[in-house]
């Protein structure tokens, strides 16, 4: 088993960081005009996988998206948890630019009992919108199936349809789409909630088991669970792909796999270690160009929305805090830099904030009299989570075991992620590496005032800054004006999206809403129904217009 841990480690070294590469050549890439995009989201996933070293168990539906595609190995999420993550992923800007920060601020008001802070949506600048909503607007099919969980609500603008049974499939004939598919099966409830099911490897599988969780049997259960649950992700994966396959949309279709954050295990999962940040990317590209291929720049979730715009040939918006890294809006430069941020997990506060380079990552510990483990409950139902209190509460715990549990932090921690992939041993005080201190102490400095980060500000007073008095603001109803034979639509609000439909005769309102970008032309027995919504406000009520 000590085997097992020193490969685990190793494996982990190469993902976080091997020695730089060139890269594959992006300049030959053929595209078409406007490529079809899917989406296949996992939840709760670190690199555990045979194209990033660890070949534990077989995935080949992943595996041929790894050699068939490109395999990006520096991709980071902005948080170690779904929604915030989510957020940055849907619009493109940064948590704490778009008050997202705390996890979660929708749907668990017993959280916000505790907390004494209402259930309240993130509101962002007004110019910010969801990226399949501009998607939609140069003429995308945008499907969602099905998570959502943004920490705000999506307008009715955001997607053509957001559903179990939302898929492009359903698209009108010649549309492009943009079809997000989110697997569960990964996710951390599933290590305990799948107990009782079979095994998708044998009882007795050897696994990695990373030196900060004890090799005991209760924790090897959970981490084959992981294992089996990747395996079913595989085979979930497969039929998505087999369908593509069947439609004969493969070879125009640029596939994206990724997960929303690192894996589901205690100290993974919340964390800002490379456990709970870094996730698989792969990208496979019509007719399998590049495939096989390895990228080792350095990428945050908030460039995913500018690089599907490059890609689709979009211009990228202005509110945009991520960069394009292919297509032909590509950033002159690869990033220096990924950041990421953790506030409230459920009703307990832990604020901190990360910077990280190819090599070595900065952690700042705003509150550092808080110890490092969290008593999330929702977190306790893991039988690992069990056996990890059980043994420190009888000084069970070996050194590497013990240090999640310390009472209290340093206010800087440093690691080198090449020598120390877990993140166990902070190099900060050393003299050796004060200048890489000062270097990324700075530039998380610039980051925080560039994105309006409070810090450890207090939440309360974030939510009186967006929904003043603690009552969420309404979106503008809109306004029809006539512009000679056609109608224009305004709302009030600034930063509001508007959604409309054009019914004739009886027709009734379907799920489907209209982005409204421009005049609308009606024939002379048309009704126009619409509804505005600016992000993080309460949409307007639905208004009704009729010709003459």
């Amino acid at each position: 088993m000590y085997r097992l841990i020193l490969v685990f480690g190793l494996l982990l070294a190469s993902a976080c960081g091997a020695p730089p590469n060139q890269g594959p050549d992006y300049s030959d890439l053929k595209l078409a005009a406007q490529p079809n995009f899917l989406w296949i989201v996992a939840e709760d996933l670190s690199p555990y996988l045979a194209a990033y070293g660890d070949s534990t168990v077989s995935t080949p539906n992943l595996d041929r998206l790894s050699s068939e595609g490109v395999t990006y190995t520096n991709m980071y999420s902005v948080s170690g948890v779904c929604a915030p993550s989510r957020f940055s992923i849907a619009t493109g800007i940064y948590t704490t630019s778009g008050k997202a920060q705390h996890m979660r601020t929708t749907m668990r008001p017993e959280y916000h009992e505790v907390t004494g802070i209402p259930p309240y949506e993130a509101v962002p600048p007004p110019s910010v919108r969801f990226m399949s909503e501009v998607l939609r607007q140069r003429g995308y099919y945008a499907t969602n199936n099905a998570k959502q969980d943004y920490q705000l609500r999506a307008p009715v603008t955001a997607w053509d349809e957001s559903s179990r049974r939302a898929h492009w499939r359903n698209r009108p004939a010649g549309k492009p789409f943009f079809s997000v598919f989110n697997f569960g099966v990964t996710h951390e409830s599933q290590v305990w909630a799948r107990a009782n099911d079979t095994l998708r490897v044998p009882p007795d599988f050897e696994v990695p088991v990373p030196p900060y969780l004890p090799n005991t049997e209760p924790a090897l259960r959970d981490i084959r669970r992981v294992y089996s649950n990747l395996k079913l992700l595989d085979e979930q994966v497969g039929q998505l792909l087999a369908q593509l396959d069947e439609d004969g949309l493969t070879d125009e279709t640029i596939i994206v796999f990724y997960a929303d954050h690192g894996g589901p295990l205690p100290r993974q999962k919340r964390q800002l270690y490379d456990s709970g940040l870094h996730v698989p990317l792969m990208i496979r590209f019509p007719d399998a160009q590049l495939g096989g291929a390895r990228d080792d720049q350095l990428i945050s979730f908030v460039d995913l929305a500018p690089t599907t715009f490059s890609l689709a040939g979009l211009p990228l918006p202005a509110y945009l805090e991520g960069q394009a890294f292919l297509g032909p809006m590509q950033a002159a430069a690869p990033r220096r830099y990924i950041h990421a941020a953790a506030d409230r997990f459920d009703a307990i506060y832990d604020t901190k904030r990360a910077v990280r380079d190819k090599r070595y990552k900065y952690i700042r510990n705003l509150q550092p009299d808080r110890g490092y483990y969290l008593a999330v409950t929702y977190r306790e139902q893991m039988a690992t989570m069990q056996e990890l209190l059980r043994l420190r509460d009888e000084a069970g715990l070996n050194a590497a075991q013990a240090q999640w549990f310390r009472p209290s932090k340093v206010e800087e921690e440093l690691f080198d992620t090449f020598e120390d992939p877990h993140e166990m041993h902070s190099i900060a005080a050393d003299s050796a590496y004060a200048d890489k201190l000062v270097e990324l102490r700075e530039e998380l400095d610039r980051w925080m005032a560039a994105t309006g980060d409070a810090g450890a500000g207090d939440e309360r007073l974030l939510v009186e800054s967006i929904w003043p008095g603690m009552v969420q603001p309404i979106t503008a109803a809109p306004a029809l004006e006539r512009e000679g034979e056609a109608i224009v639509l305004r709302s009030d609000t600034e930063g509001a999206s508007i959604g409309y439909q054009l019914l004739l005769g009886s027709e009734s309102l379907s799920p489907a809403w209209d982005v409204y970008s421009g005049p609308i032309f009606l024939s002379s027995d048309a009704t126009v129904h619409a509804v505005a919504h600016r992000l993080g406000f309460a949409p307007s009520d639905t208004v009704t217009f009729r010709t003459p």
